[in-house]
């Protein structure tokens, strides 16, 4: 059951940089690089909270599970989304 991190695109829509965004939550620009990338193991609810209030969005605009069927051979798979440090 793979999770597919929106991160990027909600970034996009609002022209948000990863840098600004990651100083507004208190991640490092890394760590907000792991989370996008999908290789972070799992996500901390305060960490999540504060990427939703600041892109005003809803934790499903920012994360979504695709079956492993529909995935495909070519879809990003990442194991799990979260908060690099915890």
């Amino acid at each position: 059951m793979p999770i597919v991190v929106r991160i990027d695109v909600e970034l996009a829509r609002r022209k948000m940089s990863v840098g600004e965004f990651a100083e507004r939550i208190g991640l490092t620009p890394a760590n907000v690089a792991v989370l996008k990338n999908g290789r972070a193991k799992a996500v901390r609810f305060s960490t999540l909270e504060a990427m939703c209030r600041v892109l005003d969005c809803q934790p499903g605009d920012l994360l979504e599970w695709v079956d492993d069927e529909e995935a495909g051979a070519g879809a990003v798979r990442p194991a799990a989304v979260g908060h690099p440090d915890g």
